[in-house]
């Protein structure tokens, strides 16, 4: 079945089911990928590390997000 037709009987659904399909959709989106949060974990680490030893400077917390 292909999107256009999964959308067609989608829309035949009450509000509620509607609403449960939507859900489940947009978490199966939001799962983490292992590989991307092990990479992100490792870069945290590594400024982390470069700004304790001064390798890095701060930004203050207001100054990031100032209106601009």
């Amino acid at each position: 079945m292909n999107a256009e037709k999964v959308l067609e009987e989608a829309l035949k659904l009450n509000q509620a089911s509607r609403f449960i399909l939507i859900d489940g959709l947009l978490k199966s989106l939001d799962a983490p990928d292992p590989a991307i949060e092990a990479i992100w974990a490792a870069e945290a680490e590594q400024r982390l590390k470069a700004y304790r030893e001064g390798r890095l400077e701060g930004v203050p917390m207001e100054e990031v997000f100032a209106a601009k």
